[in-house]
């Protein structure tokens, strides 16, 4: 892989890498088995779905520097999943089509997520699109129906823009 680890502790774990086709499958594997070892198993779909949505923007959005740093951080109560990318152009939730094959993805990670958001950086050098997983110790955790069963999921294409609180669009990744 031509990516890197870029850092990786007991709670935060960090991979830079080219966001191509074939290099979001060994992402998407990278964080099931961060996961997996942080014994946060209930939260691999949700996480591994919205990582790989906000990966396929990168790619297909991005100029042709498609590098970008994928981040997970795992506090007590939750993980937040961010990617950081070179393009400062900001996504944009959209209402897709019923017959759309693509238009989903910020409404898919509202629909699987806590909380989501995004900022450019301060010099113009970039973007970080960020959304929190809760994690909850000693319970089985309660995490969307990713079958398509889950109201917020089969109503995607009516999806409105998701109301962020004050500052969230400031959300956690630094």
């Amino acid at each position: 892989m031509t990516g890197r680890a870029a850092a990786r502790s007991r709670t935060h774990c960090a991979v830079e890498f080219n966001a191509l086709p074939s290099r979001i499958g060994q992402v998407r594997r990278i964080v099931t088995a961060q996961l997996h070892h942080w014994r946060l198993d209930p939260l691999i779909d949700a996480a591994a779905l919205g990582v790989t949505e906000l990966l396929t923007n990168v790619h297909r959005h991005t100029g042709p520097d498609k590098h970008c740093t994928v981040e997970l951080v795992y506090l007590r109560d939750r993980l937040t999943v961010s990617v950081r990318d070179h393009d400062p152009r900001l996504p944009r939730l959209r209402a897709a089509q019923s017959t759309a094959t693509n238009g989903r993805g910020l409404a898919l990670i509202a629909a699987v997520s806590d909380s989501w958001g995004m900022r450019a950086q301060h010099d113009g050098s970039g973007k970080v699109v960020w959304f929190t997983l809760p994690v909850v110790l000693g319970t089985p955790l309660q995490c969307a129906d990713l079958t398509g069963k889950t109201p917020a999921l089969t109503a995607l294409t009516a999806a409105a823009p998701m109301p962020l609180a004050p500052g969230d669009d400031e959300g956690p990744p630094a």
